[in-house]
């Protein structure tokens, strides 16, 4: 009875750890775009310091994207399909960079990308705090991040844990998201703003 029950578990594991990689599989393929409201809470490397900030966030496949804080300050991060523009408010200063050098294995890419495989080695990772977990670790050798983990709630992304080669951590809590939602064109085009300063990478 004990063997039995030990093959249960393990059979049953793997298929809710399947259902995870599935599930952002999924959401590749099938949400063309979403929004959702999100708190952002960055850990400093010995755990003693962290940083809070929250907004909107939109995206539109391919690759288009608009993180828009407003707390603590206000700072777009925004992806055209070409270019991601930042813009800080407080300095009106815009730096652009092309999309295929910002975008790669990022957390953005994750959400908004369109072949997700290519740039992520997906595997599951237990279920935890109610959520199917899947981790994404960046095929690329110098990639910024070294792993991203996204928590689903049934085929929502709901918790994204980004970890850094910095030892930093940053979860980001996403409110419940609006899927396959009408989004004009223009909230993905980015204007300078008066008198701005631009930075070209």
């Amino acid at each position: 009875m004990k063997w039995i029950g030990l093959y249960a578990l393990i059979l049953f594991t793997g298929i809710a750890r399947a259902d995870a990689v599935d599930a952002l599989k999924a959401f590749v393929r099938d949400a063309q775009t979403g929004q959702a409201s999100f708190t952002q809470t960055v850990t400093s490397p010995d755990g003693k310091r962290t940083k809070t900030s929250s907004g909107s966030f939109e995206f539109a496949r391919p690759n288009r994207f608009r993180f828009a804080y407003t707390k603590p300050f206000d700072q777009l991060i925004l992806a055209d399909g070409q270019k991601v523009w930042i813009y800080d408010a407080d300095l009106n200063q815009a730096s652009s960079r092309q999309l295929t050098q910002a975008l790669g294995a990022t957390p953005a890419a994750l959400l908004a990308g369109g072949a997700i495989e290519q740039d992520f080695e997906l595997r599951a990772m237990p279920d935890h705090d109610g959520l199917a977990w899947v981790e994404a670790l960046p095929r690329a050798q110098d990639a910024v991040f070294q792993s991203v983990r996204v928590g689903f709630r049934g085929s929502k992304p709901v918790e994204i844990e980004i970890s850094d080669g910095f030892g930093q951590k940053s979860l980001l809590r996403l409110g419940e998201m609006a899927i396959n939602v009408p989004l004009p064109a223009d909230r993905f085009r980015f204007v300078v703003p008066a008198g701005a300063d631009v930075i070209e990478q």
